[in-house]
């Protein structure tokens, strides 16, 4: 995807899988590519239509929210591009968990029963819920990986104040409650995901995209419980898939490990797993749209001119 420069930009930023533009002091302009990454390293071909599924699902669950809290989103002018509000960020990821899965598994298989400061009940199987949803919030790194950490560290350590930490757990309870609503009535488990905050002024906004296959775990609901009884492995939508082919390639993203060779195959499969859960999430038939760069580059000069001059 190629480069843009826009009118009055600040600031450009090409994250691994998003090119993210700022426009004056008060609007971003982030493009979701057709990168995919995974183990903290952008594989080596884009999946097609990949950027337009998380672009769109993001869009529709920020609307889908907006009434529990402000978020960022101002427009989306072209299927793989939003626009909305700058916003400093919190140097925290929310991540929420219903059930015992993934990183909280494989933390309590290993015998610890505290994650994140958060207490752990003894009789989990995998896959389990627990009790009541939990938060196990981790740092946002600059480089590298980031890092469990728990809410008392958080504010003890200054990186969120107690006021508005409380908020964000309210938010994020709250936007989890939605979502797993959601989930539900198109026969989904919401089992994970993570909430970025930011703030404007005395505001706290949602920021980024929310609930989609790049942030979130989803399990089917049809058969959960027998498979649970059983002891077999859920049915899931997600990028789990994709970690789970690189690790079977000896590849986790340690030093010395080469990407495996994605063939057309693999890259086709992949992209009809991503349009899949939009299907299955949104509840309706994904439409491609293949856009020109300089198509995209006009909608956002159109949306741009629309806002009028940047806030700041």
């Amino acid at each position: 995807m190629k480069t843009f420069q826009f009118p009055n930009q600040t600031s450009y930023y090409r994250g691994k899988v998003r090119d993210v533009y700022g426009i004056g002091d008060g609007w971003l302009v982030m493009i979701a590519s057709d990168r995919i990454s995974a183990f903290d390293v952008i594989l080596p071909r884009p999946i097609p239509y990949k950027g337009q599924v998380l672009n769109q699902i993001a869009a529709f669950m920020l609307k889908a929210t907006s009434d529990i809290c402000p978020n960022w989103l101002l427009q989306t002018p072209a299927p793989n591009v939003a626009i909305g509000k700058k916003c400093t960020p919190f140097r925290v990821e929310m991540v929420v968990r219903g059930n015992v899965t993934g990183h909280a598994w494989r933390t309590y298989s290993s015998g610890k029963r505290e994650l994140c400061g958060v207490k752990l009940p003894e009789g989990l199987k995998e896959n389990d819920y627990f009790p009541t949803p939990i938060i196990t919030p981790s740092t946002k790194a600059e480089v590298g990986h980031d890092e469990d950490i728990s809410k008392e560290d958080i504010i003890r350590r200054g990186i969120v104040n107690e006021k508005d930490y409380e908020l964000l757990e309210k938010y994020t309870l709250a936007l989890f409650k939605r979502g797993k609503e959601i989930a539900a009535k198109q026969g989904l488990i919401l089992v994970d995901t993570k909430y970025e905050f930011g703030k404007i002024g005395d505001t706290i906004y949602l920021m980024d995209e929310i609930h989609t296959p790049d942030s979130s775990r989803y399990f089917y609901a049809e058969g959960f419980e027998e498979k649970q009884a059983k002891g077999e492995k859920q049915k899931q939508l997600s990028k789990e898939f994709v970690r789970e082919w690189l690790i079977a390639n000896n590849f986790m993203g340690k030093e010395g490990q080469t990407v495996p060779e994605m063939n057309d195959e693999w890259v086709t499969v992949i992209s009809n797993r991503y349009i899949e859960l939009y299907e299955k999430v949104i509840g309706k038939k994904f439409e491609p749209q293949s856009l020109s760069d300089e198509e995209t580059y006009q909608r956002i000069l159109y949306a741009l001119a629309n806002l009028g001059t940047s806030p700041a």
